[in-house]
């Protein structure tokens, strides 16, 4: 029996939960409510709550590694692996790394994603080529996921620039990643909520693969537009997933002791609009 994809994944818990709503796991300790303020202790304990408050809203959660290994929370990100799987085996977990490099250090990179951590998929740089994701290949069905078309200001230095044959840099990495790349059908691409004409430019060269889309909530970025550009379905199916995070918004909606409500309230907020989006974009033929 062939291992589901990740794209599988998400089809099914897109589905299940009615849900294009990613929450990314995000934590600062300073914006930890009451008495968990500045305990890096207890990250753990808030991204738990965070997942048991929200994880039937979901078609995702985001971890972002950064936000661990900084307060030396390591240990405290595999429990919450862990406990994802546990209480929501159903929802796939994006491991938020961005890492970019090749040979075994790639290697040592991937195990850190799905040996150690036990992610379902990973968000790389593909700054370096081919050969820099090619040994995360080797994990049958994980996800991986490129950076194209980011939502920050700075992304435009360098992913908005002119190739000698005419194509936009970011428009070259969607080709590779819908062609040439994508030999084990593995691959998705990170396109930020801040340029919905970038996410239906990435859409149209990548009608297939999945987007992971930041930038929606605190950042700014536009839900209605967000799915306007980038969801697509056929006779009433999906078939061009894409997974709309949010962060702040969700995790730091309130500091009281009422923070996992509140955060649920967000994301089913956040939820809804993007529902609404989305049945409004199938109305329209998509």
């Amino acid at each position: 029996m062939a291992t589901p994809t990740f794209t599988d994944q998400l089809l099914a818990t897109e589905r299940a939960h009615e849900s294009l709503l990613c929450v990314g796991l995000d934590p600062e300790p300073a914006k930890f409510p009451g008495a968990w303020q500045h305990d890096a202790a207890r990250i753990f304990d808030f991204c738990a709550t965070i997942v048991d408050a929200t994880r039937d809203l979901v078609i995702a959660f985001k971890p972002q590694i950064a936000h661990f290994a900084a307060h030396r929370a390591e240990d405290q990100l595999e429990r919450l692996m862990a406990h994802i799987r546990k209480v929501a085996p159903d929802v796939p977990v994006i491991l938020d790394a961005k890492r970019g490099d090749i040979g075994s250090t790639a290697e040592q990179y991937a195990r850190e994603a799905f040996e150690r951590y036990g992610a379902d998929a990973v968000t790389l740089s593909p700054f370096l080529g081919y050969d820099s994701i090619e040994p995360y290949m080797k994990y049958d069905g994980k996800g991986l996921i490129l950076l194209c078309r980011t939502s920050n200001l700075g992304g435009a230095d360098l992913q908005a620039q002119r190739l000698a044959g005419g194509e936009l840099l970011y428009e070259r990495i969607a080709k590779l990643a819908q062609g040439e790349w994508n030999h084990n059908g593995q691959l998705g691409l990170v396109v930020g909520a801040t340029w919905p004409a970038e996410i239906a430019r990435v859409r149209a060269l990548a009608p297939t693969l999945p987007l992971l889309i930041p930038g929606v909530g605190a950042q700014g970025g536009d839900a209605e537009a967000t799915v306007h550009a980038g969801w697509r379905s056929e006779h009433g199916r999906t078939t061009a997933p894409i997974i709309v995070n949010s962060s702040r918004a969700v995790l730091y909606a309130s500091r009281g002791n009422e923070f996992a409500a509140d955060a649920r309230r967000v994301a089913d907020e956040t939820r809804t609009l993007l529902n609404a989006a989305r049945r409004l974009r199938a109305s329209s033929g998509a």
